[in-house]
């Protein structure tokens, strides 16, 4: 079967889309509707609670899903990492164990988990290839949550060595983009930017604190890239994957292969937000990782690339958050 004619059947099937209503669950939801998928389902995490296997293996046994999509996931920035790590390891742990195991026993045909990139040492050479795997130790400061996704990469891996499964894992640099998390603790880097230039803008404020020296780089990606991307994984021919990658080794990273660096990325926000003040980097919080630049090429070669701008891909969050404050206020 060509690759035109294997997507062509996959959008015929079930497929379910685990952490539909998140940030990124939510875009890969829209972007199989718009690519033809005719059986998207997806929960609230209210009516299906991923962390329990009882509820998980009900859930399966009653609609079938021949396609999984694992979004859901804790997930939070460097405070809410470094403040709940038992949370976030176990919670993830639970979540994808859970999930792949359930695929497994109902026979899922196709499977694409999601992980992220602090899955990768802390001094990783830049760019990271997918080999630097378990190369070295983790960043203290999100270590549990990278963990838990290194567990759901090798239970994929060990699924397809041991039983045969077709279960893919894609590694996504940062995230950002509509329906973004925008709590002013625990949320990641650019939605909790935007929403401190907002209230400063709002309260007149002179003065917008920023944790850390501004120093450390990072690599961004719009959720729609990524949605982009993971219907690229479901759809890829088995065979063609498999040439590209190796049985110990079958995670493919995505980003935009570009990085900046925390201050460049405050003087994006500072433009897009029209925020007049003064900017102030408080050195003694951390840093994180100095630098987190993703090796794109391997998913490149295979036919994936961005389409996203930093800049137009912050002006649309930008005008997402403005929208939705009533809501975000609740």
């Amino acid at each position: 079967m060509n690759g035109n004619a294997d997507a062509a059947a996959l959008r015929e099937q079930r497929i379910f889309v685990a952490g539909a209503t998140g940030m990124v669950g939510s875009a890969v939801v829209r972007e199989l509707q718009r690519a033809g998928y005719q059986q998207v389902l997806g929960t609230p995490r209210a009516e299906l609670d991923c962390r329990n296997p009882s509820a998980v293996a009900d859930f399966f046994t009653r609609q079938r899903p021949e396609l999984v999509i694992i979004a859901a996931a804790r997930v939070g920035g460097i405070h809410a990492n470094d403040t709940y790590p038992a949370d976030f390891l176990y919670d993830n742990l639970m979540i994808e164990a859970n999930l792949i195991d359930a695929a497994r026993r109902h026979d899922v045909q196709r499977l694409v988990f999601l992980g992220s990139s602090c899955i990768y040492p802390r001094m990783a050479p830049q760019p990271i290839p997918e080999s630097a795997l378990l190369t070295g130790a983790l960043e203290p400061t999100n270590e549990a949550y990278a963990i838990a996704k290194i567990a759901g990469i090798k239970l994929c891996e060990s699924y397809a060595r041991q039983h045969g499964c077709d279960f893919r894992s894609l590694m996504p640099t940062n995230l950002y983009g509509p329906g973004d998390n925008f709590h002013p603790q625990d949320s990641h880097v650019i939605p909790a930017l935007l929403q401190r230039f907002h209230h400063a803008i709002e309260n007149d404020r002179d003065v917008v604190t920023v944790w850390g020296s501004g120093a450390a780089r990072r690599e961004f990606l719009h959720v729609d890239d990524l949605a982009a991307a993971v219907r690229f994984m479901l759809e890829l021919p088995r065979r063609q994957l498999e040439s590209a990658v190796t049985p110990r080794q079958s995670h493919l990273n995505v980003g935009t292969g570009e990085d900046l660096s925390i201050a460049d990325l405050v003087s994006a926000i500072v433009r897009v937000t029209g925020y007049r003040g003064r900017v102030e980097f408080d050195r003694t919080r951390p840093d994180g990782t100095p630098r987190k630049l993703l090796d794109t090429s391997v998913i490149n070669r295979l036919g994936w690339h961005h389409r996203i701008s930093l800049d137009d891909g912050l002006r649309d969050t930008w005008r997402w958050f403005l929208d939705n404050q009533a809501r975000l206020r609740r």
